[in-house]
Order: structure tokens, then C-alpha cells, then sequence
């Protein structure tokens, strides 16, 4: 059986005939297909989005409002069964899954809400008998290419804000984890006109290449990798695209010499080993006082060896599998250049034992690891613990710095003198202070550096999906002293 894709209003296999299986990774078993789509019908997707978009642009905002907060309320009477699907098709433990819903919905109430907010402001005009004023307006038809590891949660921050501004979507989910998309698609957006939301399947060279490329699809939003990133940038700059882009990270945390090591050990733990260490956000860069450096690293090994790992249905699991062998073979590469070049492994790194199938890695803390390390430089998107020492507080923010990235940074301290210096002086997008990778609707999300361009979340993440346009009126349209001719 294949699921069909959403094309102006209709599910439809679109005549394909090649599909794309789709994996559980704690059991390797094939769960579903999807269609393999490519070129036509991506712009079979465009050309329904653009025929929706007049009626959805003029579409009251307090009306288009309703319809989002309906979008969210049916995606929470389906909540058990979407929780499962994400598990399924791509690993997370199911608690991890159910928060995961919780954001989706709240995210599409949140900007049903600031989308009826503003449309603009009014200026001062420089004539009495003028009007001035600035208007946000709708780009058109936007193509959202989503990741597999925040499937749903990643494209409500693109979709939810998208329509609440007034444009249609085509959405792109990552062929590795297709099925929650679709299914959150069929059950919550079957009231919304027809081409309002589109979504297709397919690899990105031959489903997502034909959106960037697009001459109707005014904006790409997306989230994966720096290397996909600058692909896309390349793609969309003959035609001056407007790009939001949330790519790579490799987030520092910065121990504080005053923090009790318990807490720290705990939030650490979570902050880099949620969904099995593939987060954007994810902790891959620890720094800790050297006077406490060997103390928090048998501790913090001691509580990352007693987490449970298994497929993430049952009951009691902490840590589910990787998305897929190769990723887990590019983790276990790095932790063993690692310690050939010095490091130590104090637990974890390989496959669990009396798990015979499936793509698990147990989590793994390193220690005495430096920065001409690859997995102290590159992004890991695993769940491994490197730890480093270091010597005062202005080094440990020297080497949180220290890297091409910049999407979010952590501390753990309870010294403001820390806490302020920390969040003054380090380069990332986000900054975590004893309570890392808990986002807030209302404040922005997005990197610096390398790590991307554009926010997600907050009033900024509904103007990214708005053009600016000044409006200058003249009231009574008399002739003006500084026209032709010169006097």
C-alpha cells in the first residue's frame, strides 16, 4: 500500500508508479510506502497553492484565525495516534513524541492568534495632508522542506505562521519520515480551501529541487543541514528568493564552577541525548571547571550508563534508535578518531548487548578531547558527550565561540556575573541558562554564524513570511512647488 500526497484539495498518487519505503528504525521493519514524486508533480503542487492564494490572501484574518485554531483542536483529538506514528517512523521515545504534539498544536493556536494582530503600523506624515503608512503583505506560495526528526513540530513553525500571514504551502516532508506529515495533513487541514496546503513526497534532488527553482514560490523555508543549506542558497539566488534557513549546529554547554554537579549532570544528560542526540540544538560541546572535571565526568558516566534504551513504544525507554545505520556509522567514526587521537571513551559508543536488530547506539561521554577533534568541530547528531576542561571563565566562553556555528549555546550557573557574561558574550541565536533546549512561543529561534538565517517562533517568525510595503498618500493631489519646471 501507498500513501497519496495532497494536491489542490485531492489525495492522489499522481500516476507513480516508484515508491519510497519507510523504516521503523528500532526494528528495521518497512511500515509504509510514498509515492516517489518528482518535478510534475511538484509543480502540479505549485500551480494548485497559487490558484488557492487570492482567496486565502483576502480571507479575513480573524476568519483565517478560526480555521487555524480548528487545525489545531483536530490534531489534538488524533494525538495518541500521531505520538505513535512519530515513534515509529522515526524513533523518539513516546513521552518525547507526545510533548512534540503538544508544541504542533500550540504552535498553530499561537499564530492563529498574532496573525490577526497587525498588519502594519502608521507613520508620521510630512505634510498635513498626507497619510503614511506601512503594510505587511503575503509573499504568495511558500515551500516548506521539513526534517525527520522534528517532522511535525518543524513544519508547524514553517506552516502555522505561513498561513496565519496570508500565503499557501507546498511542504516537502524528508523521505525518511513522510507518514505523521501526511496523516496530520488529512486530518487537519481537510477544512481549509482546496491548494491552501499541498504536501508531496520524494527525494530532494527530484521533489524539493523543482520548489526552489520555481518561479511561483516566492519563499523556501528550511530546516537540515549547512551542506543542503548553501545547495539551496545556490539555487534560489538567480531569482532573489526570499530564504529562511535553520541549518547545522554544534552547541556548546558551559559547566559553572558554582553549580551543583547533580543538576548539571541531569540537564546535560537531556540537553544531548534527546531524541538519541539528533537535535539541531543538541548539547555536542561540553566545557567543565578543571578543579571538578574529574568528578562530573564519572558522574555524569555513571547516570548516562543507567538510561534505557529500546524501541520507543515501551514503557521505561529513555533513549530510542538512530534514524538510520549510516548516521549511526558517521557517530561511531568520529568517537573512535576521537580516541585515537587522545580522547577516552567512559561509557557507551557501540551497540547495545541483546539488541539484535534495529539502529540503537549506546550514549557515550568522552573525555580529554580538544578541538583539533572532529567531533569537537563538526556536527556529531548523536548521542555522545564530549568533555573538556577548562581554566577560568573567559576561556570557557573563548571555546564556546570557538566554532563556524552559532544556533544555541547553554550554561549551567547560578551566578549572575556568570549568567550575564555568558549571555552577553557568546554567539548563538538562543542562550540556555539551567534550563536548556525549552523553547518559548513567543521568542525567536534561529542561529547565527553559520547555523542559518531568518527565526522561527514569536512576532518575528510571522513577519519572516511578510513583505514590507510603505504606502505614501496624498489626500487632496494638489501641484507641488517642487515639480517641473524649476523656478
Amino acid at each position: 500500500m501507498t500513501k497519496p500526497m495532497l494536491i489542490g484539495g485531492e489525495w492522489t498518487l499522481d500516476g507513480l508508479s516508484e515508491q519510497i519505503p519507510v523504516l521503523n528504525p528500532a526494528t528495521e521493519e518497512t511500515i509504509d510506502h510514498v509515492p516517489r514524486a518528482g518535478r510534475v508533480a511538484a509543480e502540479k503542487a505549485v500551480s494548485a497553492a497559487q490558484s488557492a492564494y487570492p482567496l486565502w490572501r483576502d480571507t479575513p484574518a480573524p476568519e483565517r484565525a478560526s480555521l487555524l485554531h480548528q487545525a489545531a483542536q483536530k490534531t489534538r483529538e488524533h494525538m495518541d495516534e500521531l505520538a505513535r506514528l512519530l515513534t515509529q517512523e522515526e524513533g523518539k521515545p513516546l513521552p518525547e513524541n507526545e510533548e512534540e504534539l503538544e508544541w504542533t498544536i500550540n504552535t498553530f493556536h499561537y499564530y492563529a492568534e498574532l496573525g490577526r494582530h497587525d498588519r502594519g503600523l502608521v507613520l508620521p506624515p510630512g505634510d498635513p495632508d498626507q497619510f503614511n503608512f506601512v503594510l505587511k503583505v503575503p509573499y504568495g506560495v511558500v515551500g516548506c522542506i521539513v526534517p525527520w526528526n522534528y517532522p511535525l513540530l518543524l513544519m508547524a513553525w514553517k506552516v502555522a505562521p505561513a498561513l496565519a500571514a496570508g500565503n499557501t504551502v507546498v511542504i516537502k516532508p524528508s523521505e525518511l519520515a513522510p507518514l505523521s506529515v501526511l496523516r496530520m495533513a488529512e486530518i487537519a487541514f481537510d477544512h481549509l480551501p482546496p491548494g491552501v496546503v499541498n504536501v508531496i513526497t520524494g527525494y530532494g534532488p527530484e521533489a524539493g529541487e523543482p520548489l526552489v527553482t520555481h518561479p511561483l514560490v516566492r519563499v523556501i523555508a528550511f530546516t537540515g543541514s549547512l551542506a543542503t543549506g548553501q545547495h539551496i542558497t545556490s539555487l534560489a539566488a538567480p531569482q532573489m528568493k526570499k530564504l529562511h534557513l535553520e541549518l547545522g549546529g554544534k552547541d556548546p554547554m558551559v559547566i559553572g564552577p558554582d553549580i551543583d554537579l547533580d543538576l548539571a549532570v541531569r540537564g546535560l544528560a537531556y540537553a544531548g541525548l534527546i531524541n538519541a542526540g539528533q537535535v539541531c540544538t543538541s548539547t555536542e560541546r561540553v566545557y567543565v571547571p578543571r578543579e571538578r572535571y574529574g568528578a562530573f565526568s564519572e558522574e555524569l558516566a555513571e547516570f548516562v550508563s543507567g538510561l534505557r534504551l529500546g524501541d520507543g513504544l515501551q514503557p521505561g525507554v529513555d533513549v530510542g534508535p538512530m534514524m538510520r545505520d549510516n548516521f549511526r556509522q558517521k557517530v561511531v567514526g568520529q568517537i573512535e578518531s576521537a580516541t585515537k587521537a587522545g580522547a577516552k571513551l567512559l561509557t557507551g559508543g557501540v551497540r547495545p548487548e541483546g539488541i539484535d536488530h534495529g539502529f540503537f547506539l549506546r550514549p557515550a561521554v568522552l573525555i580529554d578531547v580538544d578541538h583539533s577533534m572532529a567531533i569537537m568541530r563538526e556536527e556529531t547528531f548523536g548521542p555522545v558527550l564530549p568533555l573538556m576542561p577548562y581554566k577560568d571563565f573567559d576561556q570557557a566562553i573563548k571555546l564556546a565561540n570557538d566554532s563556524p556555528y552559532g544556533l544555541g549555546a547553554s550554561l549551567m550557573s547560578n551566578d549572575p556575573r556568570l549568567v550575564k557574561r555568558f549571555f552577553e558574550q557568546v554567539e548563538a541565536g538562543t542562550i540556555w541558562i539551567n534550563d536548556p533546549l525549552t523553547d518559548n512561543y513567543a521568542g525567536p529561534f534561529g542561529g547565527m554564524k553559520m547555523s542559518g538565517q531568518g527565526r522561527e517562533l514569536g512576532q518575528e517568525g510571522l513577519d519572516e513570511f511578510f513583505e514590507v510595503k510603505h504606502v505614501h498618500w496624498d489626500m487632496v493631489g494638489n501641484t507641488k512647488n517642487y515639480w517641473y519646471p524649476y523656478d
